[in-house]
């Protein structure tokens, strides 16, 4: 593509070079660079890509874009007021504006995100819609999937990505959007057409300052789609049990329709069924309702249903187009992910990383508990500190038992990061040594910082009408140990320990 065209409607503070020749290619990692390749210089939390322009020329880049100063180079340069912004744009010109081919749903929010985007996906594809989704699991469009480094992609990648969606003629787009991509203006040359909101709770906060800046990261979604030249309307989808989903859907009402379960709403539902094999209800909208069965459990998948059906209610899709989609999700990988088969106990994987999610997914777990419910967690390390205790006050608040153990601990000690975890238990919870679990129905807590001891211990001591919770990393195949990644998944562990158990208790009683 012409220099000209890549650089169309960018803010240029100054341009040290003729604006001519042809760019083969767009990078912001210099390891990248070709021959007449356009390298953007951004600033990242821990390096600099300033400090790899002489990388970028010698690999054969001929236009360099930074923000700061640079020594003069034989090369292009453009200097810019800010290289993420820059990023997103040039990459918006290079991949030809492919969002403007494709209709796409932003789903944001501190928890539901995942659940609300495989709704989408189930929903548009029974209305014939060729689908694609970018979010915290995977990336994938027809028939491909594709790993997801972050939930929402770099501005370039997220642009290369859509491109691919638009030739292959993808319809809908579904794409979860962090806070982080938000801020950083990942998706900056980026046009939705509808925005989702599911809620908002302490999360993040090693990042954002505080929660009202948290908020406003979020809240720059929706501003987005008050200028996106495609003029749907409403276009706008708010939970308002939320208060920060009330406050958002106070500022833009107008363009807004609001889902809740707890109080008058745009969409709301009724008759609510809930126990371990699913749920059901009624879903009340303004145009009529209509009732649905889902084998996904608890009241939150309620709500996150209630947000999939008002944003595909917005985008014209038939109610008995939307009941078929919701039906046909048998399951969201790593949320309240059951394990377990009829005649074992109740075992469940979920993502839970987080206090508010831990708190939901338990609440919503003890109204189905015949014995205990036993939970095994621990916190990420290199992450938010100050939700370890809460984290631990809640499990040991809602469970019966708890086992404390390792999550990813990264660069951190596990043993400080559990530590840190118990100084939120109440003192009147009584702690045991893992030898003793097996002594009758204690209720406490105990710490096992080896996760895979931690798990089969937890499913070694549950009987029927016991629940295990095992969360934190849900839907994740992996551990970080320190700088290491490798092999991990809750769920095939825990299918292993239970397999393990009753093929041991047939032996016996054959």
């Amino acid at each position: 593509m012409n220099v000209k065209e890549v650089l169309k409607d960018i803010e240029i503070i100054e341009a040290a070079g003729a604006l001519s020749g042809e760019i083969a290619s767009v990078h912001y990692d210099s390891r990248k660079c070709s021959s007449n390749s356009l390298f953007v210089a951004v600033k990242g939390q821990k390096l600099d890509g300033h400090d790899f322009i002489g990388k970028a020329l010698a690999a054969g880049a001929s236009v360099i874009v930074h923000e700061t100063d640079i020594p003069v180079v034989p090369a292009l340069c453009i200097r810019v007021p800010d290289s993420r912004r820059a990023l997103a744009e040039i990459a918006r010109n290079f991949y030809r504006d492919p969002s403007r081919e494709l209709c796409v749903i932003g789903v944001t929010g501190t928890s539901g995100k995942t659940t609300v985007s495989y709704l989408l996906e189930s929903i548009f594809q029974a209305a014939g819609s060729k689908v694609g989704v970018l979010g915290t699991i995977n990336y994938r469009h027809s028939g491909m999937i594709f790993p997801a480094p972050n939930t929402t992609p770099e501005s370039l990648d997220l642009q290369k990505i859509l491109r691919e969606m638009a030739d292959a003629r993808v319809n809908h787009v579904i794409m979860e959007v962090s806070s982080h991509a938000l801020d950083q203006g990942r998706v900056a040359g980026c046009y939705f057409d509808l925005g989702v909101f599911t809620n908002l709770s302490p999360e993040h906060l090693d990042y954002h300052p505080d929660m009202e800046e948290y908020f406003t990261a979020k809240r720059r979604l929706f501003q987005m789609l008050e200028s996106s030249p495609k003029m749907l309307r409403p276009n706008i989808v708010v939970n308002i049990d939320d208060p920060w989903g009330e406050r958002l859907y106070d500022e833009f009402r107008q363009d807004a329709l609001s889902f809740a379960l707890n109080r008058d709403a745009d969409f709301m539902a009724g008759h609510i069924t809930l126990s371990l094999e699913g749920a059901g209800a009624a879903i009340l909208t303004p145009f009529g309702e209509f009732f649905f069965r889902t084998p996904l459990i608890g009241r939150h998948n309620v709500s996150n249903i209630l947000a999939a059906a008002a944003a595909a209610s917005c985008l014209q899709v038939p109610e008995f187009m939307i009941q078929s989609g919701i039906s046909a999700v048998l399951k969201i990988p790593g949320r309240l992910e059951k394990v377990s088969r009829p005649g074992e106990p109740a075992v469940f994987v979920d993502y839970a990383h987080k206090p508010d999610a831990l708190e939901k997914v338990l609440q919503n777990l003890v109204e189905f508990k015949h014995r205990r419910i036993i939970t095994v967690f621990g916190c990420g390390g290199d992450r938010d500190r100050g939700k370890r205790p809460r984290m631990g006050d809640i499990a040991t608040s809602l469970s019966d038992l708890t086992i404390i153990t390792s999550d990813n601990p990264r660069t951190e000690d596990p043993l400080d990061i559990i530590r840190q975890i118990e100084s939120g238990v109440g003192s009147d919870v009584p702690k045991f040594e893992p030898a003793e679990l097996a002594n009758g129905l204690l209720k406490g807590f105990t710490v096992m910082p080896d996760r895979r001891s931690a798990i089969q211990k937890a499913v070694s001591i549950a009987r029927n009408g016991d629940v295990v919770l095992i969360a934190g990393k849900g839907h994740e195949t992996y551990q970080i140990l320190g700088t290491r990644t490798v092999p991990f998944d809750d769920r095939l562990l825990s299918r292993e320990a239970l397999d393990s158990i009753y093929r041991e208790e047939q032996r016996v009683a054959d």
